[in-house]
């Protein structure tokens, strides 16, 4: 069966240091994995690889079997980001439209207001998502990834800014997609989800130093610099 994600030898180097080490990486479909490791470690890197919106140096990663960046690759993957970005001139309800239709939703209407109910969002719809706090933007982006259809989640560090309550509404809608089948990689260092996952791959200075269940390591040890 053709996985989720995979990736071949894929590296990415700025010239004066590796980014990414060459990695051989198969996630899948279904699994549900965390992804940690310090900061500047290559998290990001290896996930917007993957997403299509970073040339690899090197290698090539794939979803479902498509080339990452490619229309078949975009079609499978929902990217949500540590740095969401909105257009100017959209409102958010208009937001969930554009995405929910551009990706072929039928019931789009129905899942919005519920994702907005949820998450605290329905008295902002018409409100213009540029202009909203650090917290209720990620739970802006948030909304958008989960309103279109997906097979492949890929996830940058997606509790940062929200309060507990979100954080909570979070992690039962990851759940959820988890749940329908979505094969989710999530780079966080909230322990809370690290500890609901089957799988955790850990990253060190750009190479893979863990690959294997959360329960048979200690997680801090993972995130810490060499």
């Amino acid at each position: 069966m053709t996985a989720a994600l995979s990736t071949e030898q894929l590296m990415k180097d700025y010239g004066d240091r590796p980014a990414l080490m060459p990695l051989d990486l198969e996630v899948p479909r279904g699994q549900h994995v965390a992804l940690v490791g310090h900061n500047g470690s290559g998290k990001t890197t290896l996930l917007r690889m993957a997403a299509g919106l970073l040339d690899p140096s090197g290698g090539e990663a794939r979803i479902d079997g498509h080339l990452a960046g490619s229309s078949g690759a975009r079609t499978a993957l929902s990217w949500l980001s540590d740095t969401p970005t909105f257009y100017d001139d959209l409102s958010l309800w208009e937001h969930l439209e554009y995405i929910a239709r551009l990706h072929g939703a039928d019931d789009w209407t129905e899942r919005a207001e519920s994702l907005m109910e949820r998450l605290h969002l329905s008295d902002r719809r018409d409100d213009i998502p540029t202009t909203f706090s650090r917290g209720l933007r990620q739970k802006a982006a948030i909304a958008i990834a989960l309103v279109r259809p997906f097979t492949v989640m890929l996830v940058d560090e997606p509790f940062v800014g929200l309060d507990q309550a979100g954080k909570d509404t979070l992690l039962e809608l990851l759940d959820e997609s988890a749940g329908d089948g979505a094969t989710l990689l999530v780079a966080t260092h909230e322990l809370a989800f690290v500890h609901r996952v089957e799988r955790l791959l850990a990253l060190r200075d750009g190479v893979l130093v863990y690959d294997g269940a959360p329960s048979d390591t200690d997680v801090h040890t993972l995130v810490l610099p060499a």
